[in-house]
């Protein structure tokens, strides 16, 4: 499919040029652009391959934590929760100050809630509630839409 159907609306066309314009100026290896540049157009097998032989190649823990993030986004955008988890948790315990893997990770276990039995569906809310909370601790500003149902569910402190 030709990249100008691919961003067919005005957010995908921003995106995709934000997106060109740090892939030059944010210093990565060339693995790793490629592999957000499959990650980007919709490749997700080959962002997959490309973000293995990063992991495979790179030594710095920090950047390892932002490879680790786009697999477990990768997986997420592919339905494989338990493995988008993983993914998230390896992230960060390289680097704890990723509020995007926390705001994930809760996302997803509020999926969960509507997958679920209603039984653990209580768990499940309180779990989401953490992640969300130190999402936010870390940046406050973000995450309003969390921000509003810890609120309305009496989680928020």
């Amino acid at each position: 499919m030709p990249r100008s159907r691919i961003n067919g609306n005005f957010i995908d066309k921003t995106f995709s040029i934000v997106a060109n314009i740090l892939l030059r100026i944010i210093p990565t290896t060339s693995g790793e652009k490629e592999a957000f540049t499959y990650y980007r157009d919709g490749n997700y097998a080959e962002a997959l391959q490309n973000y293995y032989e990063a992991m495979r190649l790179e030594i710095d823990p920090y950047d390892r934590s932002y490879i680790l993030y786009n697999i477990g986004l990768i997986h997420t955008r592919n339905g494989e929760h338990t493995k988008a988890l993983e993914y998230y948790f390896r992230a960060l315990e390289r680097n704890p100050f990723l509020p995007q893997a926390l705001n994930n990770m809760a996302v997803i276990c509020h999926y969960a809630i509507r997958q679920g039995d209603s039984e653990i569906a209580e768990a499940w809310f309180d779990q989401a509630a953490e992640y969300w909370k130190q999402a936010i601790a870390l940046t406050p500003g973000n995450y309003i839409e969390a921000q509003n149902w810890l609120k309305i569910t009496r989680r928020f402190e």
